[in-house]
C-alpha cells in the first residue's frame, strides 16, 4: 500500500508537524509498496491533495500503477508546463515587450513552476489548482495581487489559444479589492527640503561625494518635471534632450511624444558632472536594475535626513501628474505624457483626490453658478418667511 504525504519545504511553517500535516501547499509525494511488489517513493508533481489522493486510491485498488503513456511530441495535449513557459517567453521576446515587463512575467512563471512542477502536463490545469496558486500570494498587497492575476490571465490566454487548456481559469477568479490609498504628491516644502539636503549630505555622509549628490539633485528635478520613472530617468541618454524639449517615447501612430522642461532644470542637467559623455547619470555599463538601486539607496538616506515621511522616487511622478491637472492640463494630455495605454489608468493611479483639487472643483462650481441666468434671476428675489403653525 502506498500513502501520500506532504514533503514540506524548508521555509514551510508546518514543517515540524511532519507528514500528518497536509493543509499546506508543499509538494505531494508518495511512499510504499504496491501489490505487484513495486516500491515507490517519488513526487506526484502536484500540490492539489484531492487530485493526488484519487490517483493513489486508484493505484492501491489496481495493485499497480497505470501504464505509462507513450511519449508524445509537444502538441495539442502533450506539452509540459516548463515547455509552455519557454514558448511563452519566446513569444514575449518576439513581441518586443519591454525588459521590465518580461521580467515580471518571468517571476510569475518561476513561481508557477515551483508550485506545480515543470514536468506537469499543461492539460492537467484546472480551476482548483489555479485557486490554490493564487492563495500563495497572501503576502502581497491587493494591488500587487491584482497585477499578478492580470499576468496569469495573459499566460493562460496564451495556453488557451494553443488549445493546451480548455478554459482560461484565471479569468474565473475575482480580482482582489484594492484597499490601498493612492500615493500623495510631494508638497513644495518637501521637495525643497530634499533638494537642500543634497547640498549638505556630503558633510554628514562623507562616503557620498559631492558629484554623486549633485547628480541625485538633478535626477530629482528631472523626475519632478518630466514624470519619468527613476529607472528611465537614471538611464536617460543626453541626445534625448534638445533645448527644453525632452523626447519621451514614440506613440503607436509613430509620432514622437515630447515634454518641455523648465530652463532651470535644463541648466541643472548641463552643469551636472557626468560619468560618461552619452548619459547624464550613467556610464552605460551594467544593468539598469543595479543603476536604479544605487540611486534609490542614496535617495533613502537623503529622505531620512530631510525628515520627509513616506518619501519614494515614484511620488515625483505623482506630483508631476497632479500639478499638471491643477494647472488645467486635460487628463487626456496627462495620460499621453505619462505613456499610459488608456485614460482609466491615469485616473486610477495619478489623480488622487487632494485638497487642492477639491478647492479647484468648488471654484469651478462657483463660476458656473455665477454664470447661470436662472440662478442670477432667482437670487434677486426675496421671499418672506412662512410661519409654521
Amino acid at each position: 500500500m502506498i500513502i501520500p504525504y506532504r514533503r514540506h519545504s524548508p521555509d514551510c511553517a508546518h514543517r515540524a508537524e511532519g507528514r500528518r500535516w497536509i493543509r499546506c501547499k508543499c509538494p505531494i509525494w508518495v511512499q510504499g509498496r504496491l501489490d505487484n511488489g513495486e516500491i515507490i517513493r517519488e513526487s506526484l508533481n502536484t500540490r492539489v491533495w484531492t487530485e493526488a489522493n484519487e490517483l493513489v486510491q486508484k493505484w492501491n485498488a489496481d495493485g499497480t500503477r497505470e501504464p505509462e503513456a507513450p511519449m508524445e511530441p509537444p502538441g495539442e495535449q502533450g506539452i509540459t508546463l516548463a515547455e509552455a513557459c519557454e514558448n511563452f517567453k519566446a513569444e514575449m521576446k518576439a513581441q518586443k515587450l519591454r525588459e521590465s515587463s518580461q521580467k515580471k512575467y518571468h517571476i510569475l512563471l518561476r513561481q508557477l513552476l515551483a508550485f506545480c512542477g515543470g514536468a506537469m502536463q499543461v492539460s492537467r490545469f484546472n480551476l482548483e489548482m489555479t485557486e490554490q496558486f493564487r492563495q500563495t500570494w497572501n503576502h502581497c498587497t491587493s494591488g500587487s495581487a491584482g497585477k499578478r492575476l492580470e499576468r496569469l490571465r495573459t499566460f493562460m490566454g496564451y495556453l488557451l489559444k494553443h488549445g493546451w487548456i480548455s478554459e482560461n481559469y484565471a479569468k474565473l477568479l475575482k480580482r482582489p479589492k484594492d484597499t490601498m490609498r493612492p500615493t500623495m504628491p510631494y508638497t513644495v516644502d518637501e521637495i525643497r527640503r530634499l533638494l537642500e539636503k543634497c547640498a549638505t549630505l556630503s558633510a554628514e555622509r562623507p562616503k557620498h561625494g559631492q558629484a554623486k549628490l549633485q547628480r541625485l539633485r538633478a535626477l530629482m528635478l528631472l523626475m519632478r518635471y518630466s514624470g519619468l520613472r527613476i529607472g528611465d530617468a537614471a538611464s536617460l541618454p543626453c541626445d534625448r534632450l534638445d533645448g527644453q524639449r525632452l523626447f519621451l517615447y514614440t506613440a503607436k501612430t509613430g509620432t514622437p511624444v515630447f515634454t518641455k522642461l523648465p530652463q532651470f532644470v535644463v541648466d541643472e542637467l548641463d552643469h551636472c558632472p557626468r560619468l560618461a559623455p552619452s548619459y547624464f547619470f550613467w556610464t552605460g555599463n551594467g544593468s539598469k536594475e543595479a543603476l536604479e538601486e544605487n540611486y534609490r539607496r542614496v535617495f533613502r538616506e537623503v529622505t531620512k535626513l530631510a525628515k520627509v515621511n513616506g518619501a519614494h522616487p515614484h511620488r515625483f511622478r505623482d506630483t508631476y501628474a497632479v500639478e499638471l491637472l491643477l494647472a488645467g492640463v486635460t487628463i487626456e494630455q496627462v495620460s499621453i505624457l505619462l505613456g499610459h495605454s488608456s485614460i482609466r489608468v491615469t485616473e486610477r493611479h495619478y489623480a488622487p483626490w487632494v485638497r487642492a483639487r477639491q478647492q479647484q472643483l468648488e471654484e469651478s462650481l462657483d463660476r458656473a453658478i455665477k454664470n447661470d441666468p436662472l440662478a442670477n434671476a432667482e437670487a434677486g428675489k426675496v421671499r418672506p418667511l412662512r410661519r409654521v403653525k
